[in-house]
């Protein structure tokens, strides 16, 4: 039976806990916290920096993600998608951002946060899913289980 919990989250006015290695916090507030998103595509995130934290280069294959920044300084970034002339280059888009800036990474493209400064960071994102899944690039590509082979690796990653 539906009940008004499935649509209430308490939390995300406690600042998450950034003492590892990447020096970040992502608290999700999607369908798997808040059942009551159930079909709505929509969900929420909020993500707390230490100095120097990152939010490492990351995707969400079913999301659209609009970033505002509540306090400290973020380095933020996209990098398009393969370009359909192979001669052309994958483009960086970035943006040093203040407390009440607003950011947008478009759907499905590699992006990431990083904490400038000297003091804790705060920002909330808003995503287009309820289940806007993410993929974190170097946990995907070295830490899969099994891992990819080394053979495949060193041909992927060779300079260009």
């Amino acid at each position: 039976m539906v009940t008004a919990e499935d649509f209430f989250f308490a939390g995300l006015n406690k600042p998450g806990d950034t003492s590892n290695a990447v020096g970040s916090k992502v608290t999700p507030v999607n369908v798997n916290q808040l059942p009551g998103l159930n079909t709505l595509g929509v969900s929420l995130v909020r993500i707390d920096y230490a100095p120097y934290g990152l939010n490492p280069p990351h995707t969400h294959p079913r999301a659209t993600e609009i970033l505002v920044v509540v306090e400290g300084t973020l380095y933020v970034g996209f990098v398009t998608s393969n370009p359909a002339d192979a001669t052309q280059k994958n483009k960086l888009f970035t943006k040093t951002l203040y407390p009440g800036d607003v950011f947008v990474f478009p759907e499905g493209l590699i992006h990431f946060q990083f904490n400038t400064g000297k003091t804790n960071a705060v920002a909330f994102a808003g995503l287009s899913s309820q289940n806007p899944g993410v993929i974190t690039v170097a946990n995907a590509v070295f830490g899969s289980d099994p891992p990819i082979s080394r053979d495949v690796l060193t041909k992927a990653f060779q300079t260009i």
